[in-house]
């Protein structure tokens, strides 16, 4: 089990950790993984340039095309002998992202949830239902071997039979829920149209691998009376882990002895400082069987510097507003999913659903913006003019929060396809 005195180490003492680390994985990676070499090689740099974290902004970035360019295992820096287990991840185009775990990586893997358990108060009574998905995707082990870290009773339910899900969690007490933030909003839907919510005995939710909203977050917290947390991470890095909130919601810890976050500007790549929002950008420290300097995660935050009241020393980023290759320009106007689904949750539960899809399209070489909302049970029932005003009123608030003009359109409940992992909110016909 880890040190429990690395989460409240002093900043200098972290600094040093990190500084020892990065010098001893630079140099590992310079003799063992080619590509990195050769990108050392290109900037006229040797491990021996490299001091410590002070010189962490000499060393090249590293993106998703190198992944895909050395598939399937031409980054792992150990010989594949070492390699206990493989985990992969695809988009919508391209090679899977392949990557490997050592023994020790997977140990490392597990202490990092266990320490974010431990800091929402999860422990051997407690019951974790994990309905990420088992396989390749990094979710549902990651969280599993976690859980069993801490002597919990896992329930390792992976996605999908929604209906099993809710039964599971009353039969065998579920008291922490392991999901999509999209997928729970789901389950939320059905426990209340089933009735069911007085014999949960959940607790705790942890969601990630999607953004969401803070208004999301106090849904969620309502509809199914836990405190709801969120967790970050991606497989290129470890997996669920890298990163998580404690009690104080404010922020998630990274823990700065596995994992170096920095901020830049996407566009001119200057390191940004604390309290900038940008592009994060993760060097693993721990990582054994398949390490990345600075690798561009396009995932879009901040970095917070201040003490945290939990008394944890890690700094905290700030939940993602997106992705930078998720943001839509439509007319010249930046526009995450985010925004509008933050406008949506604002809008009175007794009218919509959360669930709605962004459709964008050129017409005579002008993009739309196309909003649909599912209604709710009540508004589907009510007169048209009600409907129209709902319509109208979700189409002033997107404007104002947007800059731009979007064209809401109300449809019927349950018309929008739900999702048992990370939700598809957007459809881009302009890249079809």
């Amino acid at each position: 089990m880890w040190n429990k005195e690395i989460e409240t180490m002093p900043r200098e003492q972290i600094k040093a950790l990190q500084s020892e680390r990065l010098v001893k994985q630079v140099k590992r990676m310079y003799e063992n993984v080619p590509a990195f070499k050769a990108r050392m090689d290109e900037k006229n740099l040797k491990p021996s340039d490299i001091h410590g974290i002070e010189d962490l902004s000499k060393l090249p970035f590293s993106y998703k095309s190198d992944l895909r360019d050395n598939y399937p295992y031409g980054l792992f820096a150990v010989p594949m002998k070492d390699i206990v287990r493989v985990h992969a991840s695809s988009g919508t185009t391209g090679k899977q992202i392949v990557v490997g775990y050592t023994e020790n990586d997977l140990e490392v893997w597990a202490d990092a949830i266990a320490r974010m358990l431990t800091e929402i108060g999860v422990d051997a009574n407690s019951f974790i239902q994990v309905s990420f998905g088992y396989g390749l995707f990094t979710g549902g082990l990651g969280a599993h071997y976690g859980a069993q870290k801490v002597g919990a009773t896992v329930i390792p339910m992976s996605t999908g039979n929604t209906a099993r899900q809710i039964q599971t969690m009353i039969d065998f007490g579920t008291t922490v829920l392991f999901s999509t933030p999209s997928y729970a909003m789901y389950l939320a839907e059905e426990i209340e149209a089933m009735g069911v919510k007085d014999q949960l005995k959940l607790k705790v939710g942890i969601f990630g691998a999607e953004p969401w909203t803070e208004d999301m977050r106090k849904t969620l917290e309502d509809k199914l009376g836990i405190k709801a947390y969120d967790i970050y991470g991606l497989s290129e890095i470890m997996g669920p882990g890298v990163a998580c909130e404690c009690t104080a919601q404010a922020g998630m810890h990274v823990w700065e002895d596995l994992f170096i976050p920095e901020i830049i500007d996407p566009e001119t790549e200057e390191v940004l400082p604390a309290g900038k929002s940008g592009e994060l950008v993760f060097t693993t420290l721990a990582k054994e069987g398949f390490p990345l300097i600075r690798y561009r995660t396009k995932d879009i935050c901040s970095i917070n510097l201040e003490p945290c009241k939990c008394g944890r020393t890690h700094l905290r980023i700030n939940k993602p507003s997106g992705r930078s290759d998720d943001m839509l320009i439509i007319r010249g106007v930046n526009v995450f999913p985010s925004q509008i689904e933050e406008v949506l949750l604002k809008v009175s539960n007794n009218a919509i659903t959360p669930n709605y899809q962004i459709i964008v399209d050129r017409v005579n070489n002008t993009d739309t913006l196309d909003v649909n909302v599912e209604m709710s049970e009540s508004m589907f029932a009510d007169e048209v003019r009600s409907i129209e005003r709902t319509e109208k009123q979700i189409t002033e608030m997107l404007r104002s929060t947007l800059g731009i003009g979007a064209k809401v359109h109300l449809v019927n409940p349950k018309s929008i396809e739900r999702s048992e992992g990370k939700a598809k909110r957007v459809i881009d016909n302009r890249k079809l």
